[in-house]
């Protein structure tokens, strides 16, 4: 038998998702001098590039330019892509098992945290993440309706994913339309009849999450006025005891939020309020099961041990909105055949090494990476120290000689098992198909793009009938 890494015998590799966790995990691999890597990376959906191309805002495509660099690992000849493949239906772990070395999971965080409080199940109460993913153009979540027909809203969470949700609201038509925001979520946010939208923090701004360069963008745009409340804004003690002198970012993200108080309105035709040291206690319902307010705690922060936290006060307040999105954390779901840690939404690991809980010791060849890894923390670039984390234990395990059997480690033997699942892969190849005919159907009208949201005109393109745009 040759030698695992060579040539001959590439060091056989499955990837399960293809957002940026999974990118830089194949980045390094396939970078590694003197081992020969093979990696075939898996996506449930037809396309590539996970958050990149559905949780990152249609207003910034700059953060977008990142595929780049996606692309340079894909275009390598060890590097293979099968798009519409779900683990667990298309592929098990057994067959992963048969076929490949190693496998590395970096499905993300696919679910949201709830409030737990009355009424978070009232029409017009929604989680932020099928908000995103709708004008993202998700096919999962292309049929999501948003009524969009009141005047307020309110965004639970001031972390960046509820920052984004609140400046898609503000934004004009005419700024969306220059962007790839899906075109049906184009036509219902033309026709939104939204006033006024408050981003609400539980504790204060020196703990928000938000980057300053979203804060300072805030207040910048050019359909809505940007309010705040001064005793709101105001570092209070327990903050300002815990704010190091050298924390430059928080400064200068407490002076851009200073900036906004007393602020003249321009007449604006929206309103932005940015709220903190409050938090949900009751959505409360009109006599249609729609949200009318929202009831809320005002908060005091407290330091508890390392961390500050906000308790609530006997000073409650109601705000009059119509719709209600929640931004309070994501969650990764279980992987079938791994353990898993519900309360975390992670899988254990140490390094990226996949850990039973029953033993202590690592599952063999499997491996996690990015926020499955190590929760919903960080920014697309967190990742790539993660993700490099994670791959060089593979390659140390590889060379230790810790590697799965793989009696099957053919290609041919992988693309059998996916045709007795009926499985219709989509290749690299296809992709960049569909990426040309999505960018040049944006060039008309200077559109970054325009996307295919549905699985049905992906393969009326990929099988010759003209894509029907973006709808």
């Amino acid at each position: 038998m040759a030698q695992l890494g060579t040539d001959a015998a590439p060091l056989r590799v499955a990837i399960i998702g293809s957002g940026p966790a999974a990118f830089y995990v194949a980045e390094r691999l396939l970078k590694e001098q003197g081992t020969a890597v093979a990696v075939d990376m898996y996506e449930r959906l037809p396309t590539p590039f996970g958050l990149v191309r559905f949780g990152v805002a249609p207003d910034h495509q700059k953060i977008k330019q990142v595929t780049r660099v996606f692309e340079k690992a894909a275009g390598q000849p060890a590097f293979r892509f099968y798009g519409n493949v779900e683990y667990g239906r298309h592929v098990t772990l057994a067959d992963l098992h048969r076929h490949y070395h190693q496998i590395c999971f970096a499905t993300g965080a696919q679910t949201d945290r709830r409030l737990g409080i009355p009424g978070e199940d009232l029409a017009g109460s929604h989680p932020a993440t099928e908000f995103v993913a709708w004008y993202n153009g998700h096919p999962d979540f292309r049929d999501c309706t948003f009524d969009l027909s009141g005047t307020r809203v309110a965004v639970i969470g001031v972390g960046n994913v509820a920052v984004d949700v609140a400046r898609i609201l503000c934004r004009t038509s005419e700024e969306l339309a220059a962007t790839d925001i899906a075109d049906y979520a184009l036509e219902a946010l033309a026709r939104s009849s939204i006033r006024e939208v408050s981003l609400i923090g539980r504790r204060g701004p020196a703990q928000a999450a938000f980057t300053n360069p979203e804060a300072r963008e805030l207040g910048q745009l050019p359909g809505a006025d940007i309010q705040v409340v001064p005793e709101e804004i105001a570092l209070d003690d327990v903050s300002r005891a815990a704010l190091a002198e050298d924390d430059t970012e928080t400064q200068r993200k407490l002076a851009i939020l200073q900036e906004f108080v007393g602020r003249p309105p321009a007449g604006k035709p929206r309103r932005l309020s940015i709220r903190f040291k409050l938090s949900p206690v009751e959505i409360l319902g009109d006599d249609r099961g729609h949200v009318r307010a929202l009831r809320l705690v005002k908060n005091a922060l407290v330091q508890d041990g390392d961390r500050i936290r906000a308790v609530p006060t006997d000073t409650f307040e109601e705000m009059p909105v119509d719709l209600v999105f929640r931004s309070v954390g994501y969650l990764g779901v279980p992987l079938p055949g791994l353990p898993f840690d519900e309360k975390r939404g992670t899988v254990p690991n140490e390094a990226g090494r996949v850990i039973d809980p029953a033993t202590g010791g690592p599952v063999p060849g499997c491996y996690v990476s990015g926020w499955i890894k190590r929760g919903p923390t960080g920014v697309i670039g967190t990742n790539k120290p993660d993700g490099k984390e994670t791959a060089e234990a593979m390659l140390a395990d590889a060379a230790a000689g810790r590697t799965l059997p793989a009696p099957e480690p053919e290609q041919a033997a992988c693309e059998r098992t996916l045709a007795r699942r009926r499985a219709r892969p989509i290749s690299y190849l296809d992709w960049r198909r569909i990426d040309e005919a999505e960018v040049g159907a944006g060039a008309p009208t200077g559109r970054p793009r325009v996307k295919l949201t549905s699985l049905e005109e992906v393969l009326a393109l990929l099988d010759g009938t003209p894509a029907g745009g973006g709808a």
